[in-house]
Parts: C-alpha cells; structure tokens; sequence
C-alpha cells in the first residue's frame, strides 16, 4: 500500500482518485509515500525519510521548501490552471467594484435613514452622483503575465470591449500561440504601466517579482488607473501604494491580500483572499494534484511539478526503474553500465534535466535485486534511484487494473 498524508481540507473529488486497494490516505501517517496539502507550510524538518513526492492542491508553492526537496530528489507537483476560471472571474469582480464604486454605493445604501419609501427616494437620487463611475468598454487593461489565469484574463476582457495589452517576458512559445490576437505585447513593464487604465497581475513570487510594483514603478501610471492584484502578496509594495493613493497618484488598489500597510488608506478594497475560494476550484485542485501523486508513484511520470523536469514515458510490459541524478555530464553511463553489469536488458528510456536535477526512467525486462538498486544508489552524482514497478502481467493496465 502506498501512503499519502493529507494537510488542511482536501476535497473529496481528489481523495477519491487515489485507487483505496492501493492507496492509504489519513492525516496522521508517520511514514508517508507522499504528502499532499494545501497552504500547510512545509519545512525541511516536516518532511519525513519517507517520502518520495509532495503535492500542492494550487498554484503557488512558497509554503514549501522546494530547495529542500530538490536537493533530497523530491518532485514538488501543483495544479496551474485547475483555479484559473475562480480567479479570473474574481479579477472581473474587481474590476467592476472599482470601476463603478459599488463598495461605497453598498455602505452608503445600508447607513440611510429614510422616514418613509419618499424619503429614501429622494435621498438616493440625491445622493448617487457621488458615486458616478466608468464603463470598462474602451479602457486599456494591462495584464501582466499571461499564463493560464493571465490569458483568461485577457480573453474576458476582450468580451468586455476593452483593449488589452500585454506584458510577460517568462512566455513560453506554447502560450504565446494560445493568445487573442487583439493583445498588443508590450516591450516593457513601464510601456504598459503607463499606457493601462487599468493594471492586473499574473505572476507566481519570485525572488525577481518581488516589489515588482514599487514607487518607481507606481510613478508611471495614470494617476487615475487601478492596480489589481490576485497573484501573490509580496509582487506589489503595499508601503508605496498606500503613498500613492494618499497623494493621488493612483485611483484605487483591488487587492486579495490584506496588509497593515493598507489599513485605513484611501482607494483601497481588499479582499480576504478569495481567489481560489470556490467549491469548483478546490475540488480541480484536489483532482489535479492527486493524479499527478498516482501518476507518479505507480508510473514513475512527472506532470506539473515546479522543480522536476516534465517527463512521461507511456507503460510498457517491463519493470520501470527512476533515477533522480546531478544534472552533470557523464551520469547515464554509469547507470547503464551496472544494468548491463547485472544482465538487464533496457527495452526502453527516456531522459530529461532541468535546472541542477536531470531525471530517468528505464524500463527493463525483468527487475534488478535490491544489490543492483543500492550500487546505483551508491554512484557520485545519483540522488535517489527506485523501483516504481516490477514487470506488468499479461492484461494488467497502468495502475495495476485489470
């Protein structure tokens, strides 16, 4: 049986795609196969000899320490894209409520004290005009990073009637051909920043997104525009903001982050972190993760991991070996040199790297005994090596079913 520890609330969708014949799933495991969670922060002390795989039910992963478990050969897997339709339709939220100042139009309604329905009549139609905004049709929304939440972003607002630029210099090639058309690129952060009426971030916290937006960048914009952020607290310097608003030099900020950097400041609407909140996104995120955990511990497959490169070698009869190395010159041979030192025939093999880790998987006639697995373990520059399977019966499919 493999072994899979749960933090924070899983989903039931996403614990239900772990095969129960095969798999063990509780909250309390002291030596689990794998660990899969949600906002749980995740130590290098938290993580048990055990464990081969963790798995984030979201996007981002800061609550881990990813280095930690890169260096112990550890794929770390989240789910990009399974919260992508939660957080873009918040982002139109946002930017309907600072468009049309629907939260002051709210609190202002619930404080009347009306005598009768004249009365209130009269003090509504009074009092609406300081609540006048603006349409989004034929406003300029700047969408910076155009991954999975990005480019949904993007494409909504185009239904809207807006025009949309665009800024992101990580594109892949792949996302590049999956945007509209109609999204100008801009060469710049500043080009866009001072072009958008309104200003919307996409983009995980990094080391070279952190304070992205800061005073420099904040004194670019219209001072009328909107900032929005629902990607991750820290891209955005909250400090420079409540500056800019308190001397209008920007319009409002949408965030998804409360800070006390914000409190009490003017133009700011901020929300409890909702982003993913909704039961559809927690449960793409649950089934998502659990997949990748499935796919890779029964197969040996990496899908969407943030360390790991992505690899996928379709089953075949033989017993599957992975092998987790340095990412130096020269590794494979060794390997493959103790396999036909033992007699072991490859009948397949497939090799990827990335960043300082490369990964293998090898398929072989039969399985190496444990000797053969522990002088590969024992090679300069190997990390880990395992035995995902051993071969496959006449008619069994990947995972063991018949």
């Amino acid at each position: 049986m493999l072994r899979i520890r749960t933090h924070n609330q899983i989903a039931l969708r996403g614990l239900e795609r772990f095969p129960r014949d095969r798999f063990e799933i509780a909250s309390d495991l002291s030596d689990p196969d794998a660990i899969l969670l949600r906002s749980h922060p995740l130590g290098a002390d938290a993580l048990p000899a055990t464990v081969r795989a963790v798995a984030r039910a979201g996007a981002g992963v800061n609550n881990i320490d990813v280095a930690h478990c890169s260096e112990r050969g550890i794929p770390v897997f989240n789910t990009p894209g399974a919260n992508a339709n939660a957080v873009k339709e918040l982002v139109l939220a946002g930017l309907l409520l600072s468009a049309r100042h629907l939260r002051a139009g709210l609190d202002w309604v619930d404080a009347l004290e009306a005598a009768d329905e004249a009365d209130l009549h009269r003090q509504v139609e009074a009092g609406k005009k300081q609540f006048q905004g603006r349409e989004l049709s034929g406003r300029t929304l700047g969408v910076i990073g155009l991954g999975a939440i990005g480019s949904r972003v993007a494409r909504i607002a185009l239904h809207l009637g807006m025009r949309v630029i665009g800024y992101d210099p990580a594109l892949s090639v792949d996302a590049a051909w999956r945007l509209p058309s109609q999204i100008s690129p801009m060469v710049s952060l500043e080009a866009l920043l001072a072009r958008a009426d309104f200003v919307t971030l996409h983009l995980p916290l990094l080391d070279a997104t952190r304070d992205l937006i800061g005073a420099q960048q904040l004194a670019v914009m219209k001072p009328d525009a909107v900032l929005l952020n629902f990607a991750r607290q820290g891209i955005v310097d909250d400090g420079a903001v409540a500056a800019a608003l308190e001397a209008e030099a920007l319009g409002a900020f949408v965030t998804d982050f409360p800070s006390l950097a914000l409190a009490g400041a003017r133009g700011v609407l901020t929300l409890p972190h909702l982003g993913a909140s909704t039961g559809e996104s927690e449960e793409n995120c649950a089934m998502m993760a659990a997949d990748a955990l499935v796919d890779f511990l029964e197969n040996g497959n990496i899908r969407h991991s943030v360390n790991f490169p992505e690899l996928v070698l379709e089953p075949g009869p033989g017993a599957r070996l992975a092998v987790t190395n340095r990412n130096v010159p020269r590794m494979l041979g060794p390997v493959l040199s103790e396999l036909a030192e033992a007699n072991l025939n490859v009948l397949d093999m497939l090799n990827k790297s990335r960043d300082q880790l490369a990964y293998n998987l090898l398929d072989l006639a039969e399985a190496p005994d444990p000797a053969v697995l522990a002088r590969i373990g024992r090679l300069e520059g190997v990390i880990n090596v395992r035995l995902v399977h051993g071969p496959r019966e006449p008619g069994r499919e990947r995972g063991g079913e018949p």
